[in-house]
Formats: C-alpha cells, sequence, structure tokens
C-alpha cells in the first residue's frame, strides 16, 4: 500500500539528527519553555518573515488564542469558511465568538472575498482565512475589505507550511497566522503543537500571557489565561526539521508537478495556483463526481486516499442546525462530494508517483 502520508518516513530521513536533538532536551532537564522552544519561535517567525512567535499546544489552540489575543469573545462575529477542517471553527467558539460561514471560490476552494461583505455586520471583528491544501487564498482582495471594515485578518496556515504569495511566505500577510505543527503538516511534530505569529508587540504579549495562566512572573497571574504551551521536545524536533523544510517543500512542488503530467487529458480537475502564488502542496487534491468510486478503484489497486473534507462544516452533525451561514455555500457543497486527497509527502518516490497516477488512469480508461 503506498500511503497517502508518511510521516515516520521524514523521522527516518533525519534520524540522527532528531535523535541528538531529543538527547539535548532529556540530559538538559529543562522540558517546558525553556531554550528550545525560545529558540525555535525565534527561527520560525524569521522564517515566515514577522518578528515575534509564540508557541502553543495546538494549532487549533493557536487559532483560539489569536481570536482572543484580538479581544474578540462573545458577541462578537468571526467569518470564515465552512470548507475546512472542523478546527478552524471549533477554535472561533472557543474563543467566544460566533463563526459566520461563508462559500469558498470555485477553482481554489479558498475563501471568496466577493462573499464577505454580504455577511459583515456591526458585530464583524475579524476573518479567519484558511490557506487550503497548501493554496494561497486571494489575500489581495481579502486584505483590501479587511482594511476598509476595520476587521482583524487572522490566517489560518495549518496546511500552509512554505506557501508564498507575491513573494511573501503566507503567515506574513494578515494582522497575526496560526500554524499546526500535526505530525503530518509540511513541519510536523511527533505529537500536537501550534506557533501563533505576528508583528504586533502588544498582540504577542497578549498571547504569551493567555498560553500560560497569565504569568509574566511565574505563578503570577497578571491576567485570566490558559494552559497552552509546546514542549522542549517537539521545539527541538521542529528546529531539526524547519532547515530542511525548503527541500522538502521543494520535493513536494515536484511531486505535484509530476502529478499534473501524468493525470492531464483526463476528466480530472487537479490543483490550480494563481498568479504570483506558490502552492506549499500539503496535500494534492483532485476532483470528479465520481470520487467514492475512483478511491474504492485506489484501495483496491493499494493506493492510499483521503477525503479533506467529507463534509463542510456547516453539514457536520455537531453544527448544522446552529451555525450561521451566509449565503448557500454551493461550491463548498459541490466540492465535498468531489475532492479526493493522493498521496503527497517528500518521500514519496518517482516510481511510486507513476504507480498512482497509473491507477488512476486506469479508472478512467475502464470506465
Amino acid at each position: 500500500m503506498i500511503p497517502m502520508a508518511n510521516p515516520k518516513a521524514q523521522y527516518l530521513s533525519y534520524k540522527v539528527a532528531i535523535d541528538s536533538a531529543i538527547q539535548r532536551v532529556l540530559t538538559r532537564g529543562v522540558y517546558i519553555n525553556g531554550p528550545e522552544v525560545a529558540r525555535f519561535e525565534s527561527e520560525f517567525s524569521a522564517y515566515i518573515g514577522t518578528t515575534h512567535g509564540v508557541g502553543v499546544g495546538s494549532g487549533t489552540d493557536a487559532i483560539r488564542l489569536a481570536v482572543a489575543a484580538c479581544g474578540i469573545g462573545t458577541g462578537d462575529d468571526v467569518i470564515t469558511v465552512s470548507h475546512t477542517a472542523v478546527a478552524t471553527v471549533a477554535a472561533v467558539e472557543l474563543a467566544g465568538a460566533r463563526p459566520v460561514l461563508v462559500d469558498v471560490e470555485g477553482s481554489r476552494l479558498t475563501l471568496d472575498p466577493a462573499q464577505i461583505e454580504e455577511a459583515i455586520t456591526p458585530q464583524t471583528k475579524a476573518v479567519v482565512v484558511v490557506h487550503l491544501y497548501g493554496q494561497p487564498a486571494a489575500m489581495a482582495d481579502i486584505r483590501q475589505l479587511c482594511s476598509k471594515h476595520g476587521l482583524r485578518l487572522v490566517e489560518d496556515c495549518a496546511q500552509a507550511h512554505g506557501a508564498t504569495w507575491q513573494g511573501k511566505r503566507v503567515g506574513s500577510i494578515g494582522d497575526v497566522s496560526c500554524f499546526s505543527f500535526y505530525p503530518t503538516k509540511n513541519l510536523g511534530a511527533v505529537g500536537d503543537g501550534g506557533m501563533v505569529l505576528t508583528n504586533d508587540a502588544g498582540l504577542a504579549q497578549r498571547l504569551r500571557d493567555l498560553r500560560e495562566y497569565g504569568w509574566r512572573r511565574r505563578y503570577v497571574s497578571e491576567t485570566t489565561g490558559m494552559n497552552s504551551r509546546l514542549d522542549e521536545l517537539q521545539a527541538a524536533i521542529l528546529r531539526v526539521k524547519l532547515a530542511h523544510l525548503d527541500n522538502a517543500v521543494a520535493a513536494r512542488r515536484a511531486i505535484a508537478r509530476r502529478y499534473d503530467e501524468e493525470l492531464a487529458g483526463l476528466d480530472l480537475r487537479v490543483p490550480v495556483t494563481g498568479a504570483g502564488e506558490e502552492h506549499a502542496y500539503h496535500l494534492y487534491v483532485v476532483r470528479t463526481p465520481r470520487r467514492d468510486a475512483m478511491m474504492e478503484h485506489l484501495k483496491f489497486r493499494n493506493v492510499g486516499t483521503g477525503i479533506h473534507y467529507p463534509l463542510g462544516v456547516h453539514m457536520q452533525p455537531a453544527y448544522k442546525d446552529r451555525i450561521h451561514v451566509v449565503g448557500d455555500l454551493r461550491q463548498t457543497e459541490q466540492a465535498v462530494a468531489e475532492v479526493l486527497s493522493l498521496p503527497m509527502f517528500p518521500e514519496l518516490e518517482p516510481g511510486e508517483v507513476s504507480r498512482v497516477s497509473e491507477a488512476v488512469r486506469e479508472f478512467f480508461c475502464t470506465r
């Protein structure tokens, strides 16, 4: 079976350096909020192009704390998309705000700027834009609308480590950005982890307060907060992997180009990238109305796939009767019936890419 993702392969690629980093932390004896976290915060924020990084416990916590640090909570609305991981919407609710869901563009499947103004009310305080699958969203229009209406722009970059927009890395464009280091991400830990980035020093301080009980001095809570910390072991491992991130993303792009070439001419929609943008290919997502049959065929041919995501958040059992939606979400509902993620990870061999592509072609040529 060719897996859809393979985080173990990345560990094996850097095994000596990762094992050494783990031993360094264990030997030092500092396991929470120590030098590894501080260095990784500095190194990752510099890589993305911001001045402040605040390590937290997960990508979900990153969004929750980013929204809260912006002073957004009970009685406030936050505009975002339904075609995303549930975590995006759950995090807004955990911050106390109300998610307002709008549709995506039909081609790139990221937030459609044309849907924003209709969703704005006096209660609207922010837009959370998701760079889904590693594809940068239409940031020029979104940023302009946020500026026009005085809204905070929060970037959900959980799937977009290494993606660029107009020469800037995503995560450096909005007021604040949120990253996940879940093991399968482009930059993945061996457990949960996340980070919030910003150029606003005051916002960064509020984030540090919020992530650890409001402490500025140990055991003295200047404000209220919670416990959401990136631990030293994960930070040390991520520092090793960060040094190789550009090469890993380049490998993903090479795999995507090969898929593009080998799947050309089929009745299949492949990823698109706008002018001045560089996709990070966390996922290589194709679309076909015959998605379920194709998925079964690939399984029979020992090719692992995934669906990201099988339901829009507004269709999820926990949300469908209470979530606030603006517009008909037509593109979202069509997408969730068609999307299929093919195997994508830097260690995927050329022969494996060809095997996947051959199995896809076989599906279309025999039906």
